[in-house]
């Protein structure tokens, strides 16, 4: 692996180390052990859930191309997954409300093991079957486990202020250090221990089955509140009424679909990008460096946030011309060396964290 890789990676985890060790400790609440080993529990059971996510991400287009396929297919397959996840996420949360958030949890398990089974088969058929479990089992992943861990926490009876807590610490190691270890845990099964692209899938389905086990063994089930039984016309009604009586809420709707928009193309594209020619490139230590690259984007947006009356909207405009600006240099400049494209990337993903976080907030 070239020492340029080894020396982004080595500068950005040392920027977002000293972020993270900056921070203050001056509101830290004091909470009760009951809670901790709550906390705990969610917490591994979320890690080994965002391992089995994280651990596919640097290799599908990898694999895909493995089996011969051209960039027109493996579009298709792209499209498939995300339009899976846009369908039943629209009504993975009601379901789960009424079914039951741990059986949902479970049925990610379950689903997405399926979709990492399918990946061993070379058939075109069956890889889309895959995609679209795997689009299915996205959707299960960002609603029942937050449903599941609200409703639990509320019913044990704990404060409602540990809750951000929990919160935080999920945010932190699932889809911070989780995503980062998990990116150079495949590139070492696939180019370190070369066992090949469908390594980290086989290593996810471990994880989501281990977690799987712990949820079968230690959660208990929880619903939606029965006096909100309302059908999904109703909810899909109330919801346009809402977008319609309230600018803010349209605009603010367009701003992040069109980022998430820029942000799946990026999600499909950039394996191609960084390897035009076929190069060999190590896919899970570049997706650890944009891990950690938004792990900065999250330091830089809290402490935007923290700042007295913010200026969202000047903040806002300048995050989207610096994000637009990094996926424009490698087209205008006609840069055709690898490491140039990836600082942009780099750049890219967080301008994208910063994004979430303003918006969000």
């Amino acid at each position: 692996m070239e020492v340029f890789y080894y020396v982004v990676f080595g500068v950005l985890g040392m920027v977002v180390a000293a972020l993270e060790l900056s921070k203050n400790n001056k509101d830290r609440i004091n909470t009760s052990s009951a809670f901790t080993s709550f906390k705990n529990n969610y917490l591994v059971v979320y890690s080994l859930m965002m391992a089995g996510d994280w651990l596919q991400g640097p290799y599908v287009y990898y694999l895909y191309s493995t089996y011969g396929f051209s960039k027109g297919d493996i579009g298709q397959l792209f499209i498939a997954g995300f339009g899976s996840s846009m369908l039943f996420g629209t009504i993975v949360g009601s379901l789960a409300d009424k079914q039951g958030r741990k059986r949902a949890c479970v049925t990610y398990c379950i689903t997405y093991i399926l979709s990492c089974i399918t990946k061993h088969s070379p058939q075109y058929k069956v890889l889309m079957v895959g995609r679209v479990l795997g689009g299915i089992a996205t959707s299960l992943l960002f609603s029942s486990f937050e449903s599941w861990l609200v409703a639990e926490h509320n019913k044990r009876g704990f404060e409602q202020q540990w809750l951000s807590i929990t919160f935080s610490k999920a945010v932190f190691f699932g889809n911070g250090l989780v995503a980062i270890i998990a990116g150079l845990f495949g590139n070492l099964l696939v180019h370190s221990f070369s066992l090949g692209p469908v390594a980290p899938f086989d290593a996810a389905a471990c994880f989501l089955a281990i977690g799987m086990a712990v949820i079968l063994s230690s959660w208990s089930e929880n619903y939606g509140d029965p006096s909100d039984n309302k059908d999904l016309i109703t909810q899909f009604r109330g919801a346009a009424v809402a977008i319609a009586s309230d600018e803010k809420i349209a605009l603010l709707g367009a701003i992040q679909s069109l980022f998430e928009g820029s942000m799946y193309t990026f999600v499909f594209l950039w394996t191609p990008a960084l390897s035009p020619n076929d190069e060999e490139i190590p896919h899970g230590f570049i997706f650890a460096t944009f891990m950690l690259a938004s792990m900065l984007g999250s330091s830089l947006a809290s402490r935007l946030l923290s700042r007295s009356s913010p200026k969202v909207e000047s903040y806002m405009q300048i995050v989207f011309l610096v994000s637009a600006a990094s996926l424009l240099l490698p087209i205008i400049m006609a840069v055709s060396v690898l490491k140039e494209v990836l600082l942009c990337f780099l750049l890219y993903t967080v301008t994208h964290c910063l994004q979430l976080y303003v918006c969000d907030s």
